[in-house]
């Protein structure tokens, strides 16, 4: 019985998540959308709810790794499966699943961070000038962060929208399901 409340609970999380980042893909035809996906918040959700934290680091990274390939060829007419930037972006959603499994339990203050965190870890990160090509200098910096305001404000309101439909509806189907319930949960 406890197995099965596990499975299902795995593969409720791992639908969700395929799902969510699905929208990766549904987003290319609509350039005013570019970077309003749910991947921080996929990488918060499965750090957050994954009872073995092996399991959010393998699914919320292979299912980016699975969405970079039709991506990719959307904008490069070819199939690339891994390029040099990708290291810092696999690093950026490694933290951001880190930083969900220091999650245990929904607050306002940890639903704040489910929108911000994600936001700013990229931001931070991927916008270093070695990275996106500006001059390697703290000006060059500077100017490579202004630029990229304008998606990253489109994942902050991806992160909040996705956030919210994941966490909400993962708790919601939690207190109408109990198989979906965590371990600390159960023996409450």
């Amino acid at each position: 019985m406890a197995s099965q409340k596990i499975n299902s609970r795995t593969t409720v999380l791992i639908l969700m998540i395929i799902v969510s980042i699905a929208m990766r893909i549904v987003t290319l035809e609509f350039q005013w959308l570019s970077n309003f996906t749910p991947i921080g918040a996929v990488a918060l959700f499965g750090g957050t709810y994954f009872t073995d934290k092996w399991k959010a680091y393998a699914v919320v990274l292979a299912s980016i790794f699975l969405s970079n390939i039709p991506i990719n060829y959307f904008y490069f007419h070819k199939i690339m499966l891994f390029s040099v930037g990708d290291l810092w972006m696999y690093g950026c959603f490694t933290l951001i699943i880190f930083a969900g499994t220091l999650i245990k339990k929904l607050t306002v203050y940890s639903v704040a961070l489910v929108a911000l965190l994600p936001v700013l870890i990229h931001w931070l990160v991927m916008d270093l000038p070695w990275i996106t090509g500006y001059p390697n200098t703290l000006t060059g910096y500077g100017a490579s962060l202004v630029a990229a305001i304008p998606f990253e404000k489109n994942m902050l309101y991806g992160d909040l929208v996705f956030g919210i439909i994941l966490f909400g509806g993962f708790e919601l189907a939690k207190s109408k399901y109990t198989v979906l319930q965590g371990k600390r949960q159960l023996a409450l």
